[in-house]
């Protein structure tokens, strides 16, 4: 009996088909820098769906500042909390969303350490998209904290002389002007190499800002030296811009400063972060 041998037999595609898989058709447009952005923007969204414990800053950390230091100075300082809580309550929302946007540069840096980002880069978008994106996507935290000190502070007894009109339109600055500051923290996420170092440079910075301001007691009271600082602190300037729109007591100069100044936040630090993300 003989065995026979089957010779293995291989496939050569038909001229016609290599045309038809190879040919080069329509080409999607490429995105506009604005849904870029917007793209970027819900994978930040997306990153809190899965890993829900990063709102804990954007809700345990304002319920804790408003009823620390609502009921810690109330009544040493106003005779009362709920009188103090009318002054009080506009600075710590400026306060703690502030402090929040430390973590823009936070998670930039360790997106970079991943080497997320250099994918990013090889992507044939807009290339600030994908910072842009992220700080869009944190914007939703600025607005889930200053909601949640909102609710707290209306619970304690906070009643704004401005209505929902004049609050709405502060929270608005607020968030504004922190997307605008976000850009310092991008710089830094860019700049240091770790994400400890980020944040412990962002609190050297944060610190400072917001205690030595207007959002516990008015300047007046402090020595000269250190009021000249705070009249210049561009913290004092939001949350006097912020406090007037709530109390209905709004200040054009104020307003108009706060949105100057966020206009050079975004062009300097803006600026700065995309020729260290060129580089990096």
């Amino acid at each position: 009996m003989t065995a026979t041998t089957t010779e293995p037999t291989t496939y050569t595609p038909a001229a016609e088909s290599l045309t038809a898989v190879l040919a080069a058709g329509e080409q999607p447009a490429r995105p506009s820098a604005w849904s870029a952005s917007v793209t970027f923007g819900w994978r930040a969204l997306l990153k809190i769906k899965h890993v829900p414990e990063q709102l804990f800053d954007v809700t345990a950390f304002p319920i804790m500042m408003t009823l620390m230091f609502t009921y810690l100075f109330g009544g040493a300082l106003a005779g009362s909390v709920t009188e103090y809580l009318q002054f009080l309550l506009p600075g710590i929302m400026v306060t703690s969303v502030v402090m929040i946007t430390m973590y823009t540069g936070v998670g930039l840096n360790t997106d970079i350490q991943k080497g997320v980002f250099d994918r990013f880069r090889t992507l044939p978008v807009w290339r600030p998209a994908a910072l842009v994106g992220a700080i869009f996507g944190d914007m939703l935290r600025y607005f889930l904290a200053a909601t949640v000190i909102l609710v707290v502070g209306l619970v304690l007894g906070f009643r704004p002389g401005g209505g929902a009109g004049g609050v709405l339109l502060g929270i608005g600055l607020l968030i504004v002007f922190s997307f605008a500051f976000s850009w310092v923290w991008t710089m830094f996420g860019l700049l240091l190499r770790t994400e400890k170092s980020v944040m412990g440079v962002s609190m050297m910075v944060l610190f400072p800002l917001t205690f030595l301001s207007n959002v516990f007691v008015e300047p007046d009271t402090m020595p000269g030296w250190l009021r000249v600082f705070t009249e210049v602190n561009p913290i004092t300037h939001l949350v006097a811009a912020c406090r007037g729109l709530m109390q209905g007591t709004a200040d054009a100069g104020e307003i108009t400063w706060v949105l100057v100044s966020a206009a050079v936040l975004t062009a300097v630090f803006g600026t700065l972060t995309m020729r260290l993300y060129n580089r990096k």
